[in-house]
């Protein structure tokens, strides 16, 4: 199992280490002026530098609570939410299409609305995150919802389970590869809408920094920021993708053979 996981990643390490050699080959030997794409060791170097001077770190922080925040209250309306779609037609019918048009709204149409509506800092910019999250959260967690087995629940019926104990013990676990897909997804668009967010409204996260950077022309800053970002995204997709994982081995094993 450890070796299947560990080859798992290595077409990801391959393509990364490819773009890499090509954006490193196309700067040094002048293909690119490096005004306009900075060399991968300059980058990493402005990154460095920003990181042992404190200013990346806290605008990281500050980013990351941001899109954590989102996240969470995505989690705890988008998966009830699911639940209401995939056991009520009824419902489903009737917040449908309300979703997909929420969805069809762009952050930079919402963001100046939410400035009056409740203002500026954390709180926008969160609910923000929130809403371009609980779309995917949604519909993942109906899907997961309405793809368990219905022969695995009418024993747990049979057994005595029903209301709150059936979803809590039997109906969550089996939709949590379903709906942890949603939120690992969603979670990259928390980032993106977090840093849309403080780029409009303001704030001193890692949008805040782009824009500061953008502002004084500041290409390898700038680049710094986006890797920044690019590695918060992909540990935490990675740490989601692996609960992920782990809960379909739990849920594998668990069946009857």
């Amino acid at each position: 199992m450890k070796s299947r996981r560990r080859k798992a990643w290595v077409p990801s390490l391959v393509l990364g280490i490819v773009l890499l050699g090509v954006w490193w080959a196309t700067t040094t030997f002048g293909v690119i002026d490096t005004a306009f794409l900075p060399t991968p060791q300059s980058a990493v170097g402005r990154l460095i530098y920003g990181l042992q001077q404190g200013y990346l770190a806290t605008a990281t922080w500050v980013t990351l609570q941001e899109a954590l925040g989102g996240c969470a209250i995505a989690a705890i309306l988008g998966i009830p939410t699911g639940y209401g779609i995939a056991k009520s037609r009824l419902f489903a019918r009737a917040v449908q299409p309300y979703l997909a048009a929420a969805q069809a709204i762009p952050a930079v149409a919402i963001a100046p609305l939410l400035t009056i509506w409740i203002g500026y800092g954390k709180l926008p910019i969160i609910v923000l995150c929130t809403i371009m999250v609980v779309f995917p959260v949604v519909i993942s967690s109906s899907v997961g919802f309405r793809h368990i087995n219905h022969d695995v629940l009418g024993a747990a019926r049979l057994d005595g389970a029903s209301g709150w104990t059936l979803i809590r013990y039997m109906e969550l676990p089996l939709a949590a590869p379903g709906i942890l897909a949603g939120l690992r997804t969603g979670f990259t668009l928390s980032i993106t809408g977090a840093v849309v967010g403080e780029m409009i409204i303001g704030g001193n996260g890692l949008g805040m920094t782009l824009l500061s950077s953008q502002g004084s022309a500041d290409v390898k800053g700038m680049f710094a920021t986006i890797i920044l970002l690019a590695c918060c995204a992909m540990a935490i997709y990675g740490l989601i993708a692996f609960v992920e994982q782990r809960a379909n081995y739990l849920i594998r094993d668990a069946r009857p053979r």
